[in-house]
């Protein structure tokens, strides 16, 4: 999505040049000479951003601001006033700009300010459209089940928020969430955040097994321009747009060793370093951690750094996997039931007896993510108000997936048919659940999708 920018300057010459420099960056702008005109054309052009000058004909610049806010609350506003003026920018501070620039302008600094200011602008409408999602409950609230472990577990993150609201000084302590693919773990993650006092504040996540190595230190620090072929401007990276709120790393356990040494520097100093630059920013992020994998086997192979493992685990919480928990299957069922006749404008539609037995009885390998998948395609195939076991996508229950071990017949020379091969044997072995498969090639599903994308295999199998 483009985002659009009114420019309020009556230096034609200048206006003129910042909107053609914006232009180039794919922002969508527009000018307007006078407070006036600025006003006139709100509603029709809708910008995200109006970049605006203080001393202008007419209307004087902090009458615009108060005027626009009167208008849009949500629109930000960037000053641009005249070399000097410190007073003026503390008064357009106060009066709610977001940041300002002095004139002259300097086009590198003026996007690097819009840059900033787009992700706030971004975060606000992520973290309205959570709120909205969230209007009938807390996140600990939507974690559903009433087995022990999971009563306990509420328990726990409970105490551990209560005890972060006596913190004087410093982020809260890191966490690191354990469990099986499924399982629920980044539910956890939002509720340490949005029910904690970061609730306003981002909450970014990254996935560390979707993003490839090469790529994914920049995509969490950021680089200056010029660091790489294609770095042609300066990005901010994701733990510095966390500023102030929470950043959530799933699939901590593919993460690459050296990008493991960086993230221990700003776990332990609150302080990072973008590719290719030459000083360190302060940042203020709670770190969320999470993964399927036993970090401590890794930490054995020297796959995971130890030291790092000890700073990501403050706080420890395990998720059980559902057939540990099977209690907690029919409460889980019904609830998404109740979720998915809403989202599908049914009503009235209930599991029968055998339905219930087969919910009850299944492993359910890839856990409560693979459950809410089977509900919402009973609900679509549902035609009268019986969920029935016809309408449930499961194999018989003796025919599910236990096998770890590979049986390859021929293992090609190349390394790559090698790979591929192995994938599509797992995949053949377990009937096409990518849960599974990843079970048992040792890799995470996120692993597994990220790979058989890059093999151009077919991605359409069950879960």
């Amino acid at each position: 999505m483009s985002f659009s920018i009114l420019i309020v300057d009556d230096e034609a010459t200048l206006a003129k040049n910042i909107a053609r420099s914006l232009s180039k960056s794919g922002f969508v702008a527009k000018i307007a000479i006078t407070a006036e005109e600025a006003l006139d054309c709100l509603d029709e052009f809708e910008p995200d951003i109006v970049l605006l000058d203080f001393q202008l004909p007419g209307m004087t610049g902090l009458e615009a601001l108060q005027r626009i806010q009167e208008r849009n609350s949500n629109i930000k506003i960037i000053m641009m006033t005249g070399h000097g003026d410190v007073q003026l920018a503390v008064d357009a501070m106060k009066s709610g700009a977001n940041d300002y620039v002095s004139k002259p302008v300097s086009l590198a600094e003026l996007k690097l300010l819009i840059e900033r200011t787009i992700g706030q602008r971004r975060l606000e409408r992520e973290l309205s459209h959570y709120r909205g999602k969230q209007a009938l409950g807390d996140c600990l609230g939507h974690v559903v089940g009433d087995s022990v472990a999971i009563r306990q577990i509420r328990s726990a993150v409970h105490q551990y928020l209560n005890a972060e609201n006596s913190i004087t000084y410093g982020s809260p302590p890191a966490v690191l969430i354990t469990g099986e693919t499924g399982t629920g773990k980044e539910l956890i993650a939002q509720a340490f955040h949005y029910d904690g006092r970061r609730a306003e504040k981002p909450f970014i996540e990254i996935n560390c097994a979707a993003i490839p190595e090469q790529l994914i230190e920049a995509e969490l620090f950021g680089y200056e321009r010029g660091a790489f072929t294609d770095a042609k401007q300066r990005k901010i990276g994701l733990a510095e747009s966390a500023h102030g709120g929470t950043l959530f790393l799933d699939e901590i356990g593919d993460m690459d060793l050296g990008l493991q040494s960086k993230l221990l520097t700003m776990l332990e100093a609150k302080r990072i370093r973008r590719v290719g630059g030459l000083k360190d920013i302060d940042v203020d992020v709670r770190v969320i951690a999470a993964t399927n994998q036993n970090l401590g086997q890794l930490v054995s192979e020297k796959k995971f750094r130890a030291d790092l493992l000890y700073r990501l685990s403050v706080i420890n919480v395990n998720l059980p996997p559902l057939r540990e928990r099977k209690q907690d299957s029919v409460l889980l069922s019904r609830h998404f039931l109740a979720e998915q006749c809403l989202r599908y404008g049914k009503r009235d539609l209930e599991f029968d007896d055998e339905a219930i037995e087969k919910i009850k009885q299944y492993s359910w390998p890839g856990n409560v993510r693979q459950l809410r998948n089977v509900i919402e395609h009973a609900v679509m195939l549902a035609s009268g108000n019986t969920v029935d076991v016809q309408h449930l996508p499961l194999p018989e229950v003796e025919h599910e997936f236990q096998s770890t071990t590979l049986v390859v017949d021929e293992v090609p020379s190349k390394l790559e048919d090698a790979e591929i091969k192995l994938i599509q044997t797992a995949l053949n072995q377990t009937a096409g659940n990518k849960s599974s498969a990843a079970k048992v090639l040792g890799v995470s599903r996120d692993t597994l999708r990220y790979r058989m994308k890059k093999y151009h295999l077919n991605l359409s199998h069950s879960i």
